[in-house]
């Protein structure tokens, strides 16, 4: 009698991207085209605290042309957590009761849905199946705004956001220099990236001439420079009348201090950071006496798949398919990565990196892509950076607004008697 094949456990972690369910819809279907080889595909509710209570979905129950959908909803799906499981002996009973809850549903393959803290959850996931002698296959799958993970060329979610905020930038830029001779004179927009520039670089795409916004992106690797900053705006202002700036919410000061922290701290144990936009424009208005405004795009930078780029959106799905490939070839505790071949055209294939390289490892923007002034980008980063905005991969629309359809979210029924509390 042949064995029944064992079920798999997708689970999304950290704050979502535009592309994050194309992912899930390459994932899925891939393991329905592997219906002899893995049985259903459970989705955990709220990322890994779903799995710790034995909340799952049964995403069997979705059409295939739902999954499929998919690809052009934003959020996570199947709903995601920022919850850190710290190491295997500090966290033990909650590995364990992963292994307990895996072993009830026959989990026999988990993909985890992440960024830096996620990769490391699944290689701690890996470490105690093996020591426990409960078979599991466990694959990190990539995902960040942020683009830090280490070894991928580029993370999904990146290429999107980094596309948002280079027209956001190219736009608002327009808006502000038609009305700086009566009204704003500096705009500045914060975006996301605590310890990596990559974002804030992003926004340097905008500039395709030396006059062209921004015309200054503070990043957390250079060390803020207050007199020079100052002077520069005001030189910007007083020859082309209006100055753009960017700044990475992780600027840091001389000392090496990130200039937002609140004091808080996030579920991941990093610094809650507060907002160093309102702070940078207050320093304008009071040393400059010039008419500021600022923005922060905040969600609105990771979750606009209207903009998404078409290269972002093929490769996470991509990306999940190749989840399922590593899986069925008994690739344990490894993460699928995009190794890029050439610039220009843009050319990339998957490749693999073990878990254990990419846990809780951070990339930084590197220096040769920050112009030697620190205030702007190189070419090198441009070469870097263009091919992943482009194509353009528009959702459905009704009624003028992009189509958010919903999932039926069947539940699976507990086996486990006992309950958890994350």
């Amino acid at each position: 009698m042949p064995k029944k094949p064992r079920n798999a456990l997708y689970a999304q972690s950290g704050g979502p991207t535009a592309v994050i369910n194309a992912t899930a819809a390459g994932l899925i279907l891939a393991a329905r085209r592997q219906r002899g080889r893995i049985g259903r595909v459970f989705a955990a509710h709220d990322g890994i605290i779903g799995a710790l209570t034995e909340d799952l979905y049964d995403t069997s129950r979705e059409s295939a042309r739902t999954i499929d959908r998919l690809r052009y909803l934003p959020g996570a799906a199947f709903g995601t957590c920022r919850y850190k499981l710290k190491g295997l002996e500090e966290s033990r009973a909650h590995y364990e009761r992963l292994i307990e809850v895996f072993r009830a549903h026959d989990i026999g393959y988990f993909f985890y849905n992440g960024g830096n803290d996620s990769q490391d959850t699944s290689w701690k996931v890996s470490q105690l199946a093996e020591k426990m002698g409960y078979p599991l296959i466990c694959v990190g799958v990539p995902k960040t705004v942020d683009n830090d993970l280490p070894l991928t060329d580029c993370c999904p979610g990146f290429g999107s956001a980094a596309k948002f905020i280079g027209t956001s930038i190219r736009e608002c830029a327009q808006d502000v220099a038609s009305m700086a001779r009566t009204s704003t004179r500096v705009f500045i927009m914060e975006v996301m990236g605590r310890n990596a520039g990559w974002l804030a670089a992003a926004s340097g795409l905008a500039a395709e001439q030396d006059d062209d916004a921004p015309h200054l992106i503070l990043f957390p690797e250079i060390p803020f420079r207050r007199e020079e900053f100052l002077a520069r705006v005001r030189k910007v202002a007083d020859e082309r009348g209006s100055c753009v700036v960017v700044v990475s919410e992780g600027l840091r000061s001389p000392e090496g201090k990130i200039m937002a922290e609140s004091g808080a701290r996030d579920a991941f144990g990093h610094p809650q950071l507060g907002g160093i936009a309102p702070q940078l424009a207050s320093l304008v208005q009071e040393e400059l006496k010039l008419k500021v405004h600022w923005a922060v795009p905040d969600y609105m930078q990771r979750s606009a798949r209207h903009v998404a780029s078409k290269v972002d959106a093929d490769q996470a799905f991509k990306l999940g398919e190749a989840a399922v490939k590593f899986a069925l070839a008994g690739r344990n505790a490894v993460m699928p990565i995009i190794v890029r071949k050439s610039d220009a055209p843009y050319r990339w294939t998957i490749g693999a990196a073990e878990l254990a390289e990419v846990a809780n490892q951070e990339r930084e923007l590197p220096r040769n892509y920050i112009s030697k002034d620190g205030w702007h980008i190189t070419q090198a980063a441009r070469r870097y950076l263009l091919p992943l905005i482009q194509g353009e991969d528009f959702p459905p629309f009704r009624g003028g607004l992009p189509f958010t359809q919903s999932l039926k979210n069947v539940r699976v029924p507990k086996r486990l008697t006992t309950g958890f509390q994350p």
